[in-house]
């Protein structure tokens, strides 16, 4: 129920040419195209491809971190792995030889067509020049030249020699090897060099500085300087020769002692031998196998004459004495058909399997075929079952293709197809995909299926694997579309489930939950309570607190969280929270004791004294009346002066203080809180005097300061009060005279407040009303004598 989907990405593959012969029959070429290419190819591009349209390749390396490519007009240039340009050296108006840089790709070493050689630093001042008066073909530096103490390089020219930085950083030369011929190619891994010239391959052991081989060519007749010789070590004690057809793999090892005499400690077995179909341009290791780039030429069908055709990169299996063909690839590259054998290099990166092709035109890279080129190829020849096996095997590897199951194309809305073709599907991921499987009961409508026979295929396969959450959690899922809520309950709850609070609130199970709610306390305690509490009127409190009776930590929990909400619905089960308390929660036992007003105190004192908590006790004590007990605790067993001086501020009571005094009277850091605290509560001389005459009291001097400076501020409180109130009762005095001297306005419907008669009996001429009138505009005016009566 799968298919497999293909993610397109654009790479660069017309290098690649299937071998194939003209005259083969149709059957043959079928059975040839069924063969898979183990590399693909493409072009080194960006700025290689600016530089070789002005220029051309002579030579290249290859670190992990970046590339060097050296040029016809005397250019190094630093690329990086996509062929960005990121650093120019004109080093020669001529030809490169040679590059080579060492293992941190801080050092690099130049040789030109002109003689000239540099080795410097790419970060660093470090530099040495020289000028030699013939071509200098091949440089190698100490592939650990970073480091001071090997500070070495050899050359190659009509000479091998070797260069060594000695006192006052003078480099010193000495020659290695000169007499037969130049020195064509160099190669340096670990303690030891091998090179070639015209004569054959040498190995020097740079420890005892012995030659310890020479491996002779096998074609004389071949030039050196037009087929060169190609060196390449696989490890350290492994070297690869490939010269004309010929492919020599040595193996340096430790002679016996036995054996030794005068002759080196080491010696040189070749281990296997044979030779190619073409003329070889280049060698690099894969694994245990070898990939060979060859140089190839052929007759023309329509001149007759032999010309150069594209070169050829093969993979063989080194066999004792000849070789089996793995893949083999002829490579379009720019210009092949002018391009010589000394023309092409291969070089490579030794941890990622990349095989960098070299011609004076272009740069290839070889890959290894992933494992999304596999399925490429298979789906390319339609071998649909085997490329979705492989895809299924490399899921999360592969980057190009994914892995679609079918389902997510069925109909889920009208129209509909038949239950039968979704329970099938589902079937299918029940078997082979149990994530896929819980993914779609979660996007399916349950009405797409028989709900029924999932749900027992599910059971049948938890009898397999009884503890799979992912079945566990998608049967639950499917009791929830059949509506048995309670088994779904079941199930979320032994899987501590995020969602079993919502599926009790949404489809109201309080009733299923009965019995389940220690489960529910030990999945999320807080939440449980919560929710608990919010419908008691669905489980009652007497019903949650009989089921926690045998998980009293957890009745504790919810009796704790009912107290905080309301003081008074849980009173009958206040007795229980006292021990409750003491045993789980005692920083809430006193708080407790403070709130609650229905909690027996005789039983609560009674707990607190079997445990010894004092705090507790002393407020019990003070509650139950019994201060002087409660006291007579703090100084014995707190010996707290502040907290019992506390105490007796709080109760005001004055047989307390006498109690508090006669406890601290011999105790002198008693005495010291006692006078540094009790000033403004009781007299202080009644403490002084019963001081004992000679008793050393600390910071006696400092509390007798406190004592005057706090009777001081009495005195000034006291003054500053009476100032206030004799001000503010002179200023209500005059305010209350201002008041009762004021004039009232009476009618003749006033009474007296004395006597109860009206106070301006009808018919009774009132000369103020009669005055007030006259002075009303437009009344008329008073006689004097009117005035005086008013006066009067």
């Amino acid at each position: 129920m799968y298919i497999l989907s293909y993610l397109p990405l654009c790479f660069l593959c017309p290098f690649q040419e299937t071998r194939s012969n003209e005259e083969s029959t149709d059957e043959s070429e079928e059975d040839e195209s069924e063969e898979e290419p183990k590399l693909k190819y493409e072009r080194l591009s960006n700025g290689v491809t600016e530089i070789l349209q002005k220029d051309a390749a002579s030579c290249m390396t290859v670190h992990e971190k970046f590339l060097a490519l050296g040029t016809h007009y005397g250019k190094v240039y630093l690329l990086d792995v996509q062929g960005n340009i990121t650093q120019k050296f004109d080093v020669s108006p001529v030809k490169i030889n040679q590059i080579s840089l060492d293992e941190s790709g801080e050092h690099m070493g130049v040789c030109s067509e002109d003689g000239k050689v540099q080795v410097f630093g790419l970060y660093s001042a470090e530099e040495f020049h020289e000028t030699f008066d013939c071509p200098i073909k091949i440089v190698a530096v100490h592939p650990h030249f970073v480091r001071s103490h090997f500070k070495q390089f050899v050359t190659g020219g009509k000479k091998l020699l070797l260069y060594e930085r000695g006192w006052m950083n003078r480099w010193k030369p000495s020659v290695l090897h000169e007499g037969e011929g130049n020195i064509r190619n160099v190669k340096w891994r670990g303690h030891l060099i091998a090179w070639a010239n015209n004569m054959g391959v040498k190995i020097l052991d740079m420890i005892s500085k012995q030659r310890i081989t020479n491996v002779p060519r096998d074609d004389i007749s071949l030039r050196p300087d037009m087929y060169p010789c190609s060196l390449c070590w696989k490890d350290n004690l492994t070297l690869i020769i490939g010269w004309g057809n010929s492919v020599k793999i040595c193996s340096v090892k430790e002679r016996h002692a036995s054996e030794m005499r005068d002759l080196p400690n080491r010696y040189v077995e070749i281990v296997f031998q044979f030779d190619t179909e073409f003329y070889i341009s280049g060698l690099a290791p894969l694994c245990d196998q070898l990939v060979i780039l060859s140089y190839v030429k052929e007759i023309s069908e329509k001149t007759e004459v032999e010309c150069c055709a594209r070169p050829r990169l093969d993979i063989v299996q080194p066999l004792p004495e000849s070789c089996e063909e793995i893949s083999s690839d002829a490579l379009t590259v720019r210009g092949f058909q002018e391009n010589e054998c000394r023309d092409y290099h291969l070089e490579y990166s030794e941890g990622e399997s990349l095989f960098y092709i070299i011609s004076p035109r272009d740069v290839v890279v070889a890959k290894e075929r992933d494992q999304d080129d596999h399925i490429d190829w298979l789906l390319e020849k339609k071998k649909y079952e085997e490329a979705l096996m492989a895809a299924e095997i490399s899921q999360k590897t592969i980057k190009k293709h994914k892995i679609l199951a079918i389902s997510r194309y069925l109909p889920r809305r009208d129209p509909v197809l038949k239950p039968l073709i979704y329970e099938m599907v589902l079937h299918e991921f029940l078997e082979s995909d149990y994530e896929g499987f819980a993914t779609l009961i979660k996007e399916w409508p349950g009405d797409l299926y028989n709900n029924t026979i999932i749900v027992q295929a599910v059971v049948d396969h938890l009898k397999k694997d009884p503890q799979n959450r992912t079945l566990l959690r998608t049967l639950a899922e499917l009791y929830t579309y059949d509506q048995r809520y309670g088994r779904a309950l079941e199930i979320y709850l032994t899987l501590r489930h995020k969602d079993v609070f919502q599926l009790i609130h949404k489809h109201n199970l309080f009733s299923s939950i009965r019995d389940k709610i220690v489960l529910l306390m030990d999945f999320d305690s807080e939440k449980a309570v919560d929710m608990l509490l919010d419908n008691e009127d669905k489980i009652s409190i007497d019903r949650v607190v009989e089921e926690l009776e045998n998980r009293p930590e957890l009745q504790h929990v919810y009796l704790h969280k009912l107290f905080k909400r309301d003081h008074h619905k849980g009173q009958r089960y206040h007795e229980k929270q006292i021990s409750l308390y003491a045993e789980y929660d005692r920083p809430n036992l006193l708080p407790f004791l403070r709130d609650s007003t229905h909690c027996p105190l005789e039983k609560a004192l009674e707990i607190c004294q079997q445990r010894n908590f004092v705090e507790e006790t002393v407020y019990l004590l003070s509650r139950m009346g019994n201060s002087r007990s409660a006291l007579k605790m703090i100084m014995e067993e707190l010996h707290d002066v502040d907290k019992a001086i506390e105490f007796a501020k709080e109760q005001d009571d004055g047989e307390l203080w006498e109690d508090l005094i006669l406890y601290s009277i011999d105790k002198p850091p008693f005495i010291t809180g006692l006078l540094n605290n009790i000033g403004t509560h009781v007299d202080p001389i009644l403490l002084i005097h019963r001081i004992k005459e000679g008793m050393e009291i600390p910071n006696l001097r400092d509390s007798l300061v406190k004592i005057l400076q706090d009777y001081n501020l009495q005195i000034l409180l006291r003054e500053g009060c009476k100032k206030i109130l004799v001000a503010d009762s002179l200023s209500l005095l005059k305010k209350m005279h201002r008041t009762q001297m004021k004039g009232v306005l009476v009618d003749e419907e006033n009474i007296c407040e004395s006597c109860l008669s009206p106070i301006l009996p009808s018919g009774i001429f009132c000369p103020v009303l009669q005055y007030m009138q006259c002075q009303t505009p437009g009344a008329r005016k008073c006689s004097p004598g009117d005035e005086e009566i008013a006066v009067a």
